[in-house]
């Protein structure tokens, strides 16, 4: 069996990644467009509509564009931007969020590819949210410490250059950062977590933590017990494992250059303080590696196929 695939902004950071993980599959043939046609709105209406399945790595109106020049119930589309996460009719593209989220990402027409910050935060927090150790209504912070690839090409030309940033800087202070709502509504959250990202000198790379008074919860998990749920709701990953607690270092770079993610349960089981803590690739299960599992779940190939563990 042979699948048809055409990413539609190849030549950005997330397009170019996910181009290398498809690279030499003979289950799968990649449609391109030249250089003189790629931005042609006719020709990638035809390259749309051609393909079984398109992969977007667009700007969220862009996004949007394409969608609306499908006029054909064949294609399928995976969608790397921020435009149709919390939308309607759309699948989320975390296989490991939910019990049955991969059947579902299998049979969806449409599927949304979750954003970096925001799968680091999920794989924390949804699966003590579901087992009600952690309160929906409880106001959650979530820090986050990305590498400058996960800005695309406008940023990694700043770090690059001549005179690059400091080795760290804080932004999105208006707490009103575009992941957001993705982290609310796919966490199952009544209130938005209070967002603290930052940005640091490294290429790739990501440190998601939420800190958690556990002791101030009605059922007063202990840190044993949210990485007994941790490791139940991942016992069957590939991807994401659950790593040691008891680490004294985790470091942005822990889990770069792979599809993988790690989480860990750190704190003071005597104060009944948790840290939890998620590193991964920001181009990886952040990103490119996130919509190649999609893909390859949705056309019926082994999940893991041009992933990296």
């Amino acid at each position: 069996m042979s699948i048809s695939v055409f990413i539609d902004g190849a030549h950005g950071t997330t397009g170019l990644e996910i181009r290398e993980r498809l690279a030499g599959r003979s289950e799968i043939t990649l449609i391109s467009l030249d250089e003189a046609r790629r931005k042609d709105t006719v020709a990638r209406g035809e390259a749309l509509n051609d393909s079984d399945f398109v992969i977007l790595c667009l700007p969220d109106d862009a996004a949007r564009e394409a969608v609306s020049l499908i006029d054909n119930d064949r294609t399928r589309v995976i969608d790397a931007s921020t435009a149709f996460r919390t939308a309607e009719g759309w699948t989320y593209g975390f296989p490991e969020l939910e019990p049955g989220q991969a059947a579902a990402i299998a049979e969806a027409k449409r599927v949304s590819n979750p954003g970096c910050y925001p799968t680091g935060f999920l794989a924390l927090v949804r699966p003590l949210v579901r087992a009600g150790l952690v309160p929906v209504d409880w106001a959650i912070s979530v820090n986050a410490v990305s590498g400058y690839s996960g800005g695309g090409k406008a940023m990694i030309a700043e770090f690059e250059g001549v005179n690059p940033p400091p080795a760290a800087r804080a932004y999105a202070l208006g707490l009103a950062h575009k992941h957001v709502p993705e982290m609310q509504k796919h966490a199952r959250l009544e209130h938005p977590p209070i967002f603290m990202p930052s940005v640091a000198n490294t290429y790739r790379g990501m440190i998601v933590e939420v800190p958690l008074a556990l002791h101030m919860f009605t059922r007063r998990p202990t840190l044993a017990v949210c990485e007994s749920t941790l490791r139940e709701a991942y016992a069957d990953s590939a991807l994401i494992t659950v790593g040691d607690g008891d680490s004294d270092v985790v470091c942005i770079e822990d889990d770069a250059g792979t599809d993988r993610l790690t989480v860990r349960v750190c704190g003071n089981a005597a104060t009944g303080q948790a840290r939890l803590i998620a590193t991964l690739d920001n181009l990886g299960k952040g990103a490119a590696g996130a919509a190649v599992q999609s893909l390859n779940i949705m056309a019926g190939l082994d999940p893991l196929a041009g992933l990296t563990l």
